[in-house]
């Protein structure tokens, strides 16, 4: 079963969202926080499969706590949870390695879809928060490097644009008749060949470069 560590300054706010995620059999909530500082320590002490993260809290911020935790463990599946329809921030959190940024006005069912996405390795994006962000990404300064002139073979090309649509690694694996395991090991040549951090670096590559 998934541990899940809570991370929400309001108390009854954190306890709402605690009752919300353990309605679901599947889901734990393992540890609580209610500062970034705080998150760091829970996120050493327990064993953490995914990251429900606020960004604006007392003593230390969700951004920093994020990379803090994320500089310790690169894996690390954060989830940004909060009331800031901010595109800043949110491309400042998948930046940082956030694998989503959703907006507490997301229904319990959407919640609980966005934690076993982002669980599975899909990045998760708030639709109005996503109407905001996508454009800036699309209109970033693009690599020079030319799309036929990047070091992926053809199907790193493709596993590359389903990432960027925002698959998971099970949803890429049904589209391409590949195993899951096949699936991870090509993600992390790519990553190789292309010097990036993690799927939410390469999500956004493939917006920069136009492979989504």
């Amino acid at each position: 079963m998934p541990n899940v560590l809570l991370v929400e300054d309001q108390h009854l706010v954190r306890q709402g969202l605690k009752m919300i995620i353990e309605q679901d059999p599947r889901l734990k909530v393992a540890a609580e926080a209610e500062n970034g500082e705080e998150a760091v320590r829970q996120f050493e002490k327990h064993l953490i499969d995914i990251t429900l993260m606020d960004i604006r809290m007392p003593v230390l911020s969700g951004l920093e706590a994020i990379r803090r935790i994320r500089s310790r463990r690169p894996d690390a599946k954060i989830l940004v949870l909060t009331t800031f329809n901010d595109d800043e921030y949110a491309l400042k959190a998948l930046e940082l390695g956030a694998c989503g940024y959703l907006l507490k006005d997301a229904e319990p069912r959407k919640l609980i879809e966005a934690i076993h996405s982002a669980l599975r390795g899909g990045m998760i994006l708030h639709d109005t928060v996503a109407a905001k962000v996508m454009p800036r990404l699309l209109t970033r300064p693009k690599a020079e490097t030319r799309t036929q002139d990047l070091p992926l073979t053809p199907r790193e090309r493709t596993i590359v644009r389903l990432v960027g649509e925002g698959l998971s690694n099970r949803e890429i694996s049904d589209e391409l008749g590949l195993s899951v395991g096949t699936v991870k090991n090509h993600i992390s040549q790519i990553l190789q060949k292309l010097e990036l951090r993690d799927r939410t670096q390469l999500a956004i590559y493939a917006l920069k470069n136009d492979l989504a």
